[in-house]
């Protein structure tokens, strides 16, 4: 008889409901208890192994200088200190650069940003060795340093050529139209402060390999990497990630560096190693958002309809390629957000500096591109005296329109989403309210903004849009399920587990899922791009449907019935057979059949695999389909402003997001309303800062304000746009991961709004972000100047 763990209930019982917790239902976070309890273990909560030590990294004071000397001879012999490591100590690859070289794992001859890595030491404690670092005496030879995205333009200092994508006679277009405006936006970084910091802890293993536990969106690449540096065969090192405590771009590829370190020491002495940054140190070390410089030229209609227009965008790369060009190069495909720009030209920069090397953050790019889009329309809309909404939907994509890059648009359901959202938060009642307040108060002004957002879903670098799965049925009926995604707290491992349930039509605590690793399903793509679900949901779906197919015609043969009268049903297996008198059930438990399925040889494993449809771009061109689909959202912001501070409040936020089939509401609303704080914490509050000297000041939460529960709308309204998606998702859903973040821009909006009501909206005034009350207040007083 087929065991039965007690943390099931029976098969009577399972019987007589559907499954729980499958696909499309609301079930919490798979490891929201340990979270809360406090026993989901991070890298740093491992038990750590016997003789195991500690890395600390020493870093560059120069933003750009040459290394005359660097005497470590106090490191080396300062307490508790065991190892020290250089570039000459690197046994194998140097340059550990991600897609182009450039990214020294250790600096050598030259630095080329304050904090970059000089030297390592492994000590007995984290303590000792981060003292041990501070005794090193560096010399150097300073010279002059590019710090700013202009510096860059005007030297034409770029880490990868100048791009750009066209669409007609956009000089043309622009001349012909009876109004034109040109307006320029600084738009700064944005720290990525993910809870849990910078970690690895690398184990040697009895062959001269390496097991990694790293906290990365990318182990193949960690796997890669460390290989690479170490001289080894890729299959020599184990890559094993369980969980991050957040990640959002920031560790795609910047988690690899200390992985790389630490293994060069557990080689070196053969014990386990731990390289944690500190925050600090962190912040510093690691890339953060590209600042981009953006600016754009328009023709328009008396209406505010766009005939024409030309846009730059400018990125802040820092010192090294990194993914900067791919970066860019999705700042360039939203600069439209979701407007026909017409007859255009899109021009992307990719600007060397001497600061640290920026990096991958939620939205890739398509965050500073979008924010362009949205200043235009907010600065035509003044300039034609007429509600920014209502330019908004003149300017809006229709089906059959084809974007800058050659896209067709189709399934465009923005129209319908804004007029929802539109009527349900009640926006033109609350615009003349708000004319009623802003004339009857001085010293407070109220603004509104409605702004949408379309996201383009998949990878641009194509065959990263791959995934693959591992999927096991034991013979009690419980599964196990591992695949090529990595959970960060976004969910993805709760989702991808429901859709294994919602193919076997079993109860999802039936199903387990394990760590990521590079051993179990290999060659995996980084979770980002939003793609985590569609392509790792896919690649189980796959697996489970080759499982399934066998236990189908297992099914037939024993009860010698044909394919469709086998069914999974209730945690059953249903064989209808076809008798005298009429149609008769049997209902076999899952776990129960699948033995029998055993016992007669049938395999009850598979790898699955999958691979996005339909996408294609010829970079060269600038023409294709780069992305699968395209993820709809609006939101509608409200705000209060202090004239003579310029502090203010968000007084009301109403969300509108598209997710497709919601695959889990709850979760995906908790992505949703998670990404419009930290969008609008982006805008807002978070300010990256530094010296004249390249040297990062905000460089810890005393000085970068993240959001807190006190910048929360007083009033917050999210909801799904219950629409499938159009093309063959998993389940017909759509990504949230990204999307969501630009929904924050209506609040930035609203404060230009609000700053805009001082000169009775005749006025544009200047607003970069972040929208800090000094920006603010600075804007108002423009407005005052100029009305």
């Amino acid at each position: 008889m087929t065991f039965v763990s007690g943390k099931f209930d029976s098969y009577e019982d399972r019987r007589q409901r559907p499954p729980k917790g499958r696909s499309g239902k609301s079930v919490q976070h798979e490891s929201a208890t340990k979270h809360v309890e406090g026993t989901a273990i991070y890298v740093d909560d491992m038990a750590e192994l016997p003789n195991t030590l500690h890395v600390a990294v020493g870093q560059s004071e120069k933003a750009h200088a040459n290394i005359l000397s660097m005497d470590l001879s106090a490191v080396k012999s300062a307490p508790g200190v065991i190892d020290v490591i250089t570039f000459d100590d690197i046994p194998g690859e140097t340059d550990i650069g991600p897609v182009f070289k450039g990214d020294l794992l250790f600096a050598t001859q030259k630095v080329e940003y304050v904090g970059q890595s000089l030297f390592a030491v492994a000590a007995t404690s984290f303590e000792a060795a981060k003292r041990a670092v501070k005794l090193a005496k560096v010399e150097y030879e300073t010279l002059p340093a590019v710090l700013t995205i202009k510096e860059a333009l005007d030297q034409q200092f770029f880490v990868r050529p100048t791009h750009s994508m066209h669409k007609g006679d956009f000089e043309a277009a622009i001349s012909r139209a009876p109004n034109t405006l040109s307006g320029e936006l600084y738009v700064k970084g944005q720290e990525h402060f993910y809870l849990e910091g910078q970690v690895s802890y690398v184990v040697p293993t009895e062959d001269k390999g390496m097991t990694v536990y790293t906290s990365s969106q990318h182990p193949t690449e960690v796997q890669k990497l460390v290989a690479e540096v170490l001289d080894l065969p890729f299959n020599y090192v184990q890559v094993d990630v369980r969980r991050m405590g957040g990640g959002f771009g920031g560790k795609e590829t910047q988690a690899a560096p200390w992985a790389c370190i630490a293994a060069i020491f557990a080689h070196r002495l053969n014990r386990p190693i731990k390289l944690r940054l500190a925050r600090q140190d962190d912040m510093v070390m690691t890339g953060k958002r590209h600042d981009f410089l953006n600016r754009y030229r328009v023709g328009f209609d008396d209406n505010g309809k766009l005939l024409g227009s030309d846009i730059m965008v400018a990125g802040l790369c820092g010192y090294s390629p990194d993914l900067s060009d791919a970066i860019v190069d999705r700042a360039m495909f939203h600069s439209d957000n979701a407007y026909n720009l017409q007859d255009t030209q899109v021009v992307g920069h990719r600007c060397k500096t001497h600061t640290v090397s920026n990096t991958a953050f939620r939205g890739f790019g398509g965050p500073q591109g979008t924010v362009i889009a949205e200043f235009m329309m907010d600065d035509i809309a003044r300039a034609v005296g007429r509600d920014p909404l209502d330019v908004r939907i003149e300017n809006l994509y229709k089906d059959g329109d084809t974007t800058h890059y050659g896209q067709p648009i189709e399934h465009y359901l923005m129209p319908e989403l804004i007029a929802k959202l539109e009527s349900e938060c009640d926006y033109r009642g609350r615009r003349d309210e708000i004319t009623k307040f802003n004339n009857e108060n001085t010293y407070q002004k109220r603004g509104l903004a409605l702004t949408p957002v379309k996201f383009g879903i998949s990878f641009t670098v194509q065959f990263l849009n791959q995934a693959g799965a591992l999927v096991h049925v034991y013979t009690d009926g419980s599964v196990h399920l591992n695949h090529g995604g990595t959970e960060m707290g976004q969910g993805l491992f709760t989702k991808v587990a429901q859709v294994v349930a919602n193919e076997f039509q079993i109860d999802l605590d039936m199903v387990m899922v394990s760590s990521t690793n590079t051993e179990k399903v290999p060659n995996t793509s980084p979770t980002a791009a939003s793609s985590g679900t569609d392509l790792n949901g896919k690649a189980a779906q796959n697996a489970c449907i080759t499982i399934k197919a066998r236990l189908v015609e297992f099914a037939c043969r024993h009860y010698d019935v044909n394919e469709d009268a086998v069914r999974f049903e209730n945690n059953h297996v249903v064989i209808s057979t076809p008798l005298n008198e009429g149609d008769s059930e049997q209902w076999i438990g899952f776990g129960p059949f699948v033995e029998m399925a055993y016992m007669a040889r049938v395999s009850l494993s598979s790898t699955g695999y999958y691979s996005t449809p339909k996408i294609h771009y010829n970079r060269e061109k600038a023409h294709g389909r780069p992305f699968f689909y395209y993820a709809l959202g609006a939101s509608c912001s409200e705000v209060q402003i202090d004239t003579l501070t310029g502090e203010y409040e968000v007084l009301r936020t109403d969300i509108i997001h598209d997710v497709g089939q919601s695959l889990n509401e709850a979760i995906d609303i908790g992505q949703i309303e998670g990404g419009f704080v930290q969008g609008m914490g982006w805008l807002t509050t978070e300010e990256l800062s530094w010296d004249d000297n390249g040297r990062l000041i905000s460089n810890g939460p005393a000085s970068y304000k993240i959001p807190t529960a006190a910048d929360m709308p007083k009033e917050f309204n999210t909801r799904l746009f219950d629409r499938p998606n159009a093309e063959e998702t998993i389940y017909n859903s759509k990504a949230v991961g990204e999307p969501p973040l630009m929904l924050g821009m209506s609040v930035w909006l609203a404060l230009r709004d609000a700053a805009a009501s001082v000169a009775n909206y005749k006025v544009n005034p200047p607003m970069d972000t972040p929208a800090t009350p000094e920006r603010v207040l600075n804007a108002v007083n423009f407005c005052k100047e100029h009305r």
